[in-house]
């Protein structure tokens, strides 16, 4: 009788453990910019920026994330402080003021740890451009946008039902600046959308990824090159694609990570076949 009492009060507890709601993430956004101030990021006298309202509105109607923002990177973005966060949101530009004590702990010990991740958004792969370490972990560096925040593209979605991909569907068509790159490596990032060549205008002889994600160490990385316009910052597909990010990260949701360098071949193939130069 004893042995049946037990094991009814370990199943209720197991029912009531499943029920509690996860632990929430603490998420750390930077928007300090060292170089080009993007709007999304610029704060006036009374309130948060574009993107920084969005980010904080966002985890609260998720119930998942609570944000902390900062352009000051220095006194922000130390070993100390990190050891707060599960995610640092990168949307700077240039070479932070970042101890390199700080930005070394980051890249080799913090990022690696399961758990935590980094959700970049367009000009973090306009940041510490020259330094290789952070651009070999962000997946590349900025090398000119010929799609200014004016040119309506059409982008190609690779993988429809990995998560941070479903709300865009197939293929979708946005307002927004959309970068090139060089320290490119195909081979180390899963890539997950790009310029569909045949339907923008310039049309260039090349891929141009537009979002990717990659494992580093037990961490994870998802970057999106969207983000320059403010109203992208209202794009419900965006938004939804950014909570699923935090869900990756945090592992609510799986997601293949695996490089596939055989994607951007097959994408260099076709817009060489369709450029309009």
């Amino acid at each position: 009788m004893r042995v049946r009492v037990v094991m009814f009060v370990l199943t209720i507890f197991l029912f009531a453990v499943q029920d509690l709601p996860a632990e929430e993430s603490r998420v750390l956004m930077v928007t300090q910019s060292m170089g080009y101030r993007h709007g999304s990021v610029t704060r006036n006298e009374k309130s948060l920026a574009p993107a920084e309202i969005a980010m904080i509105q966002l985890g609260k109607k998720s119930g998942k994330f609570r944000v902390d923002c900062t352009q000051d990177a220095a006194s922000d973005f130390t070993t100390e402080n990190l050891q707060n966060y599960d995610i640092v949101v990168f949307y700077t530009t240039g070479a932070l003021p970042i101890a390199q004590p700080d930005l070394d702990y980051f890249l080799n010990t913090w990022l690696k740890t399961k758990g935590n991740g980094v959700l970049g958004f367009h000009s973090a792969t306009d940041t510490f451009k020259e330094y290789e370490p952070f651009w070999d972990m962000i997946g590349g560096s900025f090398n000119g946008h010929p799609w200014g925040s004016g040119t309506t593209v059409t982008i190609s979605i690779h993988e429809p039902e990995h998560p941070l991909m479903k709300p865009f569907g197939e293929e979708f068509v946005i307002r927004d600046e959309i970068y090139q790159y060089r320290h490119w490596q195909p081979e180390k990032v899963r890539v997950l959308m790009s310029l569909n060549m045949e339907k923008c205008e310039p049309s260039k002889p090349y891929h141009v990824p537009v979002a990717w994600v990659k494992s580093y160490g037990q961490g994870r990385m998802y970057y999106t090159n969207l983000g320059h316009n403010n109203e992208t910052w209202t794009n419900e597909a965006f938004l939804k694609s950014i909570a699923a990010g935090v869900d990756w990260i945090r592992s609510d949701v799986e997601g293949a990570s695996a490089p596939n360098p055989q994607l951007s071949a097959a994408q260099d193939k076709l817009a060489s076949g369709s450029a309009s130069e």
